[in-house]
């Protein structure tokens, strides 16, 4: 991944609209990294440096060109309003009418929620582990079972008696 990403670095370098970096997340960059959910590596972000979003496309060149190209534009936020429509800016208003309190408030009430959705998310994925070796451990026994109820041994008299019928045509 990383000369892939070297190669997008440098394609974009210098580009007045579309930033393209790196952080090193163990390093001096951890509290960005942690700020911003980043939990693996590499993990992709994009988007507005106070709302950046996951990136869940492709990984070689074509893909992320095409990612920076078609998405990495100017987006309806506080900084360009003239980009948002009506309902935006009524948001964005409404946002700007509260104390930094309240929207701290909602915000974490928000991202409460978000954890919250994950944490079911992955209650359930380790369900369907749990489903998943069950049925394994399941299968395993009854193909034990299977075999050891004398399936070779069935497999080797019908093979020999292939072998018998050969030698009397001869």
């Amino acid at each position: 991944m990383a000369p892939t990403w070297n190669k997008l670095m440098d394609e974009f370098d210098g580009d007045a609209t579309k930033l393209i970096a790196d952080v090193d997340c163990t390093a001096a960059g951890k509290s960005l990294c942690e700020a911003n959910g980043v939990r693996g590596y590499p993990t992709l972000k994009y988007g507005d440096p106070s709302d950046l979003q996951d990136y869940k496309g492709g990984r070689d060149m074509k893909d992320l060109k095409k990612h920076v190209e078609t998405k990495l534009v100017a987006m309806c936020s506080p900084a360009n309003i003239d980009l948002c429509d009506d309902a935006k800016k009524a948001e964005i208003e409404k946002f700007s009418g509260m104390s930094n309190e309240e929207l701290e408030k909602q915000i974490a009430e928000k991202t409460a929620e978000m954890e919250a959705a994950e944490k079911e998310f992955k209650k359930g994925v380790e369900a369907l582990q749990a489903t998943y070796e069950k049925l394994q451990e399941e299968k395993e026994a009854t193909l034990e079972a299977i075999k050891d109820s004398g399936l070779g041994l069935m497999k080797s008299v019908l093979k020999n008696k292939g072998k018998e019928a050969a030698k009397d045509e001869l």
